[in-house]
């Protein structure tokens, strides 16, 4: 991937060089990189802020009763899987961040469900429940899209959480098609 990138660099600086526009491309080129930087500060530090407090939700009170409220659900969606208590806790602190909208912070407790699903089905394929729990993962149902308000907010908006509705029902839609398909796949598969 870095070669491609270094790549539509090198390409970008000649053409620019060969039309005469050398110095507005050196100067796009320091402005993008600056950009860039403050970009990834910016976002680094929401994903530190969001971290750590999913790690004190999980540590907290709120976060076994939140794991005590998602149960029922995730017996239902994941009915090996969450015989075993580590792996039902990883799925519902995965979903719990999920639904706060910090997908950053829901990978680690994401993979370390994918982790256990996979050691107990011996790990040579995928088992229905590991598949479904990528597509949750990836669909995501939020209610609260803490990362996208914040960097609306970060680029001017006046109202950074008025995206609410079209996420709710978006994201609804998403988780909904995500478990009836890959539902649909595994009664295929059999």
């Amino acid at each position: 991937m870095s070669s491609l990138w270094t790549a539509a660099l090198v390409i970008s600086v000649m053409y620019g060089a060969l039309n005469g526009q050398f110095a507005s491309t050196g100067s796009a080129v320091l402005e993008g990189a600056a950009e860039a930087v403050n970009f990834v500060l910016g976002t680094g530090a929401l994903i530190c802020l969001w971290s750590g407090a999913m790690e004190v939700l999980r540590r907290s009170p709120l976060g076994p009763a939140l794991s005590r409220a998602l149960a029922p659900a995730l017996r239902r969606l994941f009915p090996r899987a969450s015989r075993e208590p580590e792996t039902l806790e990883a799925l519902s602190a995965n979903v719990s961040a999920n639904l706060l909208g910090l997908g950053n912070a829901a990978t680690p407790m994401g993979v370390r469900a994918a982790r256990a699903m996979a050691a107990r089905s011996g790990g040579s394929a995928a088992s229905p429940e590991l598949c479904l729990l990528v597509v949750v993962n990836t669909a995501s149902i939020q209610l609260l899209p803490t990362t996208a308000a914040a960097l609306r907010a970060s680029n001017g908006s006046a109202a950074p959480f008025d995206i609410l509705p079209a996420v709710w029902l978006s994201s609804a839609a998403s988780v909904t098609a995500g478990i009836l398909a890959a539902k649909l796949f595994e009664r295929l598969a059999r």
